[in-house]
């Protein structure tokens, strides 16, 4: 009496479809890995952005100066304490200036560079902030 073969997967198909299977999800995974530092940094932007409308809330108490808004204002030092968390991971890299008529910050991306904001209105990638203008 002869038995019948009843097919199944050979070693080789088994091996190839775990090899495919490892390939994509190296894929996914750099994928996922880039959308999370885009993530990261979109928050420290709109950490930022928060500052400025922070500091003209200060520029109005103070009788039209900017003076103060850096190390003084509380609201100013958590956005930007916020901002350097979520591109740097610490609080050690962000920088501020301000002057009676104008203010900077500045805050790692998590990509590379910074993100500088200052009170004439311009938000962009530059290197850490040294004046009171984004460089």
């Amino acid at each position: 009496m002869r038995k019948k073969f009843i097919g199944g997967f050979t070693l080789i198909e088994l091996l190839v479809v775990i090899a495919i299977i490892g390939i994509l999800s190296s894929v996914v995974l750099a994928s996922l890995n880039n959308a999370r530092n885009k993530g990261a940094d979109a928050a420290v932007k709109a950490n930022l952005n928060n500052i400025r409308a922070q500091a003209e809330l200060v520029y109005d108490g103070t009788n039209g100066s900017y003076a103060g808004v850096c190390p003084e204002d509380p609201n100013v030092a958590k956005g930007l304490d916020a901002a350097s968390m979520a591109g740097a991971g610490n609080t050690t890299s962000d920088a501020c200036f301000d002057a009676s008529g104008a203010w900077a910050a500045s805050a790692p991306l998590k990509s590379s560079g910074y993100w500088c904001v200052d009170s004439t209105g311009s938000a962009k990638p530059t290197g850490p902030v040294t004046t009171t203008v984004c460089p």
